[in-house]
C-alpha cells in the first residue's frame, strides 16, 4: 500500500509540473500588499497529498506565494500536532493581530484564499 502510494503521489507530482496553473496579474502594488497579507500565513502539508496539490495549485492560480512546511518532517509536524490541535493537511495557519487560526480542509482554505485574495 505504500509503494502504490508513493507511486501515485509522483504520477500526480508530475501531472501537477507539466499541467501547472498560470498565476493571475495583478498590479506592482496589489501584488506587494498580497505578499504582505501572506507573510502570517503557513500550508502545513505533504508533497504527494491530493488535497495538498489543490491547495497550492489554486494558491499558485490567485499568484500567493504561500510558505509551505513538510508535516513529514521536524519540528512541523510536532507544531502542527501540538498547535493546531491535530496531523491532518492541507492545514492553514493563519496569523492575524496576535491570533492564531488553524484552518482545515482544502475547500475551507480555497475558500478563505478565494473571498481574501480573488
Amino acid at each position: 500500500m505504500k509503494a502504490l502510494r508513493w507511486f501515485v503521489g509522483k504520477i500526480i507530482l508530475m501531472l501537477n509540473s507539466l499541467f501547472s496553473p498560470r498565476g493571475m496579474q495583478r498590479s506592482e502594488t496589489a501584488q506587494q500588499e498580497v505578499d504582505a497579507a501572506v507573510a502570517n500565513m503557513q500550508l502545513y502539508q505533504f508533497e504527494t497529498c491530493p488535497f495538498c496539490v489543490k491547495v497550492r495549485r489554486h494558491a499558485k492560480r490567485l499568484n500567493i506565494p504561500l510558505a509551505t512546511r513538510d508535516a513529514k518532517s521536524s519540528p512541523w509536524d510536532q507544531e502542527l500536532l501540538e498547535q493546531g490541535g491535530k496531523r491532518k493537511v492541507p492545514c492553514l495557519r493563519i496569523e492575524d493581530n496576535g491570533q492564531v487560526t488553524w484552518m482545515y480542509e482544502s475547500n475551507d482554505i480555497i475558500a478563505y484564499l478565494d473571498e481574501r485574495f480573488a
